[in-house]
């Protein structure tokens, strides 16, 4: 028999996640330690980060800097860098686990199922034949083989060989 152990999720299962005061998007972003923070890259408007408590290993969100609850509060510069750091995170996920699909986009509202309802980020979830088995439908357990830290290095890595620095960029093109 093998066993699978993810104990970093049991926290989320049992609700017992960590509420930080104040927004923990501008919290992340003001921290200036991408390493802890698991933070990718940045851009002018955006950072690309880990979900902590992922559907799929490699599961991203990209996080506007300014804090509004919903897309169209957004500027359109902000908007457009939001598309560009998606489709980015796109290349980096397929050069690195290859997934033959993904789910994008964003939950508005706590109805629509937000966690984080007052600070929109959008979501990229990498998915694969099969991802959704018996453990996730019965066990109501999400089975990941990755940490988040490995993902992280492995992602940041990718994202540095394909596009350069992770800092702010004026040239948005998609090698």
């Amino acid at each position: 028999m093998q066993y699978l152990w993810a104990p970093w999720r049991m926290a989320y299962i049992r609700g017992e996640r960590q509420r930080s005061e104040g927004c923990i998007f501008c919290a992340k972003a003001a921290r200036l330690n991408d390493d802890a923070e698991h933070v990718i890259a940045h851009s002018q408007h955006t950072y690309v980060t880990l979900n902590r408590y992922p559907y799929n290993t490699g599961h991203l969100l990209v996080v506007p800097f300014a804090h509004v609850e919903s897309q169209e509060h957004l500027e359109t510069d902000a908007l457009t860098d939001l598309m560009v750091m998606t489709n980015r995170a796109l290349t980096v996920l397929r050069r690195l686990y290859n997934p033959p699909a993904f789910n994008l986009g964003a939950n508005l509202g706590p109805a629509a199922g937000a966690g984080i309802a007052d600070h929109y980020h959008f979501h990229i979830v990498p998915r694969w034949p099969g991802d959704a088995n018996f453990m996730s439908v019965v066990g109501e357990t999400r089975v990941l083989p990755d940490t988040l830290d490995n993902s992280f290095h492995d992602l940041k890595r990718v994202w540095q060989e394909t596009f350069g620095e992770n800092r702010s960029e004026k040239n948005y093109d998609n090698r």
